[in-house]
């Protein structure tokens, strides 16, 4: 395109100071009336190519429009999904901040809808019960707007890993919370079985109980974890997890439950995925077992640690 400069008018001018303006620069009211790329136009064009690291200047060339373009785009403006070259924008960049602060790593939020921005979409897809097709459309934007309460206000820089709990805390979210774990085979009952004795063992008024069917909650339960080790059933609509990323799982699944109560669920089933592919085969210990115990029972805690 061939550049936008001072003493310039018309519908183009006109687009570029109402994208200007959206963002927050001043245009004086008579440029805009006239649809004239005047010095205050020019004085704004400038602010946003210093605020967007680019190379100073007070005209709108190619680069500088798309620039300007990916800046306005805000969340729900479009379907975000991936392709070659990767859409950009700064709604791909709300995206990426909102996931991340959800517990749904995108990475670094760029602006730029890659192959980890895909995954973590498919993620929280999943543990909406959503179809996790990586696509992000209206359905999902709208569960993100759900959750609001939990991401605004917060720094959204990369991943927000909770970190291990102390005795202490644990004791005190196992004594005031209540939660049922059950399970789908044998090696997630095994594991299921030594969180509830890991959970007796750190309180003697633990609220944490197994149980042999989701549908038959206990009374007062504020969640129930399914634990499997296999893939979610295709058409399935439990919420799903999985616990290859311990550092971002206690936030998946707060936010989970918090997205499920949101929809109108009273008592939250949440599914977890144990890695695939473990059995007794020699691939799959007592160890592993413990080790899935201690992790998941501290994910649990800090989760609910309201």
């Amino acid at each position: 395109m061939d550049p936008i400069r001072e003493g310039a008018s018309g519908a183009a001018v006109e687009d570029i100071q109402e994208r200007l303006a959206s963002l927050g620069y001043d245009i004086d009211a008579s440029e805009r009336e006239s649809k004239a790329f005047g010095p205050s136009t020019a004085s704004a064009v400038a602010k946003f190519r210093l605020d967007h690291g680019m190379q100073l200047g007070a005209e709108i060339d190619a680069a500088t429009w798309s620039e300007l373009v990916d800046a306005c785009y805000e969340l729900g403006d479009r379907t975000l999904y991936l392709r070659l070259p990767n859409l950009h924008g700064n709604d791909v960049r709300e995206l990426q901040q909102r996931l991340n602060i959800l517990g749904f790593s995108c990475g670094d939020a760029d602006g730029c809808f890659g192959v980890h921005t895909e995954a973590a979409v498919k993620q929280f897809q999943e543990s909406q019960g959503m179809l996790a097709d990586g696509m992000a459309f209206p359905d999902t934007f709208d569960a993100i707007d759900r959750l609001h309460h939990v991401w605004a206000g917060k720094p959204a820089a990369g991943p927000h890993p909770m970190g291990g709990m102390g005795f202490a805390r644990a004791a005190s979210v196992l004594d005031n919370v209540q939660i049922s774990i059950a399970a789908e085979d044998p090696i997630s009952r095994n594991v299921a079985g030594r969180i509830w004795n890991l959970a007796s063992a750190t309180s003697d008024k633990s609220g944490l109980d197994l149980i042999d069917n989701v549908d038959s909650p206990r009374e007062g339960d504020t969640a129930v974890i399914l634990l499997s080790t296999q893939p979610l059933p295709d058409g399935s609509k439990l919420a799903n997890l999985t616990a290859d990323d311990v550092d971002t799982l206690p936030a998946r699944l707060r936010t989970t439950c918090e997205s499920r109560r949101a929809a109108g669920s009273r008592v939250p089933v949440i599914r977890v995925e144990l890695p695939h592919g473990l059995g007794y085969d020699g691939t799959f210990t007592m160890g592993d077992a413990q080790t899935f115990a201690v992790m998941l029972l501290d994910a649990i805690c800090s989760a609910f640690d309201f």
